[in-house]
């Protein structure tokens, strides 16, 4: 078994959850990281990025890498489309899939550098064109200005609609339980996601004795608490997701 670096502290919860899975799926596999990259088509250097959290993996590196460990993809991109999110949110925008490329040459790094150089002194130009502009206009420009401030200000826009509200009313149908927000039984819900699946999901926690918190149809850490203590119970693998198999707990 590998033996990983602590990830980076600073790293959202919801991409350690990601990488964590990653390198769990990757040890319990055997591979090493040259097997992982043959069989992935991702470089080694690639994947060292990926599950040290440094870089978030693009999806089909998620979708090649639970290929390669016979494992399917579905749970692992959920959790790919929730860090993604959080990535883009927090620590930037994901990176496009990669592929081996050469160096840059030196030569067209530096014309890049003058380009870019030329654009940022053609928009300090223009800038101090516009500048001179309203200093030679500036008095007809306060007294537009003044005539603005001086009308009535318009009345603010309506306040936008409250967040949904959830209600449990347990119902049993067919040998199943159900709460009147969602009847689905297989879709795949991490921390981190919202809707009425999710509310469906905690008013079931709730009535199965285990405390999601508030119904508000949001996923976070009390929510994904009870659903380990349910997995436990259960006798399920124990990982705070609900796929299936949780679903089927859940409505028995």
């Amino acid at each position: 078994m590998s033996r990983w670096k602590a990830l980076p502290a600073e790293l959202d919860p919801r991409v350690r959850q990601l990488v964590v899975r990653l390198r769990r799926l990757k040890d319990h596999a055997g591979l090493s990281m040259r097997q992982l990259a043959a069989r992935t088509g991702y470089s080694e250097k690639s994947w060292e990025r990926y599950l040290g959290g440094r870089t978030l993996p693009p999806r089909e590196a998620v979708t090649e890498l639970a290929r390669a460990c016979g494992e399917n993809p579905t749970r692992l991109l959920a959790l790919h489309e929730v860090a993604a999110e959080a990535w883009r949110t927090g620590a930037g925008s994901p990176p496009a899939p990669e592929a081996p490329e050469p160096a840059e040459p030196s030569g067209r790094r530096s014309l890049r550098i003058a380009l870019v150089a030329g654009s940022v002194a053609l928009v300090l130009a223009v800038c101090a064109a516009v500048l001179l502009t309203v200093r030679l206009t500036g008095g007809d420009t306060g007294q537009a200005s003044a005539a603005r401030t001086s009308a009535p200000r318009s009345a603010p826009p309506p306040a936008s609609p409250s967040a949904p509200t959830y209600t449990c009313r347990p119902h049993r149908a067919d040998g199943h339980w159900y709460t009147g927000n969602s009847r689905t039984r297989d879709a795949v819900l991490v921390n981190g996601l919202a809707g009425p699946e999710v509310a469906e999901a905690q008013c079931l926690l709730r009535r199965a004795g285990f405390s999601p918190g508030v119904i508000d149809g949001i996923f976070g850490p009390k929510t994904e608490a009870a659903v380990r203590q349910l997995q436990a119970r259960a006798g399920l693998v124990v990982d705070g997701i609900i796929g299936p198999h949780t679903w089927e707990a859940l409505r028995r």
